[in-house]
C-alpha cells in the first residue's frame, strides 16, 4: 500500500513543478513550446484521475470498516495507533485531492494558451491584410 501513495506523491510533486513552469512569465516562445509539450502528455497522464478516485473509495471503505479504538477499554497504544491511521488517511484524501486538482489546473492552463496563441495568429492574419 505504501507504493501506492509514494507514486501519488511523487506525481503530486511533478504535477506542481509543471503548473508552476507553466505560470512563471517566460518568452513566449519558450511558453508556448513548453505548453504544446504539456499538452501532449496531458492526455496519457489522465490516469492520475481514476487512480486517485480508486484511492478515495479505498480511504472511505477502510474508513466504514475501521475498527472504533475510543472507548476506556483501549490502551495507549492502541489509540495512538487508531488516531495516526486517522491522520494518515487525512493526508491521503488532501494528496488525491491535490493529484485531481493539479491534474485540471494543468490543463485549463494549457487550453488557456492554446487560445492565447489562436487570438495571436488571427490578430496576426487580420493586421497583415
Amino acid at each position: 500500500m505504501a507504493l501506492q501513495w509514494l507514486i501519488l506523491t511523487y506525481v503530486v510533486a511533478a504535477e506542481a513543478a509543471v503548473a508552476i513552469l507553466l505560470t512563471l512569465p517566460t518568452p513566449k516562445l519558450l511558453r508556448d513550446r513548453f505548453a504544446s509539450l504539456v499538452s501532449l502528455i496531458l492526455q496519457p497522464a489522465l490516469f492520475i484521475v481514476p487512480f486517485a478516485g480508486f484511492q478515495l473509495l479505498d480511504i472511505y471503505w477502510k474508513n466504514e470498516h475501521r475498527l472504533m479504538c475510543t472507548s476506556e477499554v483501549c490502551t495507549a497504544a492502541e489509540r495512538d495507533r487508531y488516531e495516526k491511521s486517522i491522520y494518515k488517511a487525512q493526508r491521503n484524501v488532501i494528496l488525491c485531492v491535490t493529484a485531481c486538482l493539479l491534474y485540471w489546473s494543468i490543463s485549463r492552463i494549457c487550453k488557456y494558451q492554446k487560445e492565447i496563441q489562436s487570438l495571436e495568429e488571427g490578430e496576426k492574419r487580420i493586421k497583415s491584410h
